[in-house]
């Protein structure tokens, strides 16, 4: 799964946030590796260097396997937790919408049930 991090002007560290997205997104979203291809990352600060209550962004867009991208958004207090709470949001979106593909997909399966033989 590739991780590509974008960011705006209020955001410093660019490498080391770079390398600490890529090894985080991979371990919290590895249940998933084999749907996802890409996950874009934007960060932003939204006030503008200026302190505020809830002004860092982070916006996830998690690009899947023949299905349409799904996008999870989180506002903090810090990069961190504007991060972390849009990869919790995004795991929850990634569970709903696959675990109901897997639940359709159960129903297409033959059973032993539908088995006559087996009586």
């Amino acid at each position: 799964m590739q991780v590509q991090v974008n960011t705006s002007n209020g955001i410093e560290n660019k490498e080391t946030l770079d390398r600490w997205a890529d090894q985080y997104l991979n371990e919290s979203l590895a249940h998933f590796s084999q749907e996802i291809t890409r996950v874009e990352v934007q960060l932003s600060d939204e006030n503008s260097g200026k302190k505020g209550a809830a002004d860092k962004r982070c916006m996830l867009e998690a690009r899947l396997n023949g299905r349409a991208p799904l996008a999870a958004s989180h506002h903090g207090e810090t990069q961190d937790e504007a991060f972390r709470g849009a990869t919790q949001k995004l795991i929850h979106m990634l569970e709903h919408n696959l675990g109901k593909l897997d639940r359709h997909q159960h129903r297409d399966r033959e059973t032993i049930r539908k088995d006559s033989s087996v009586i």
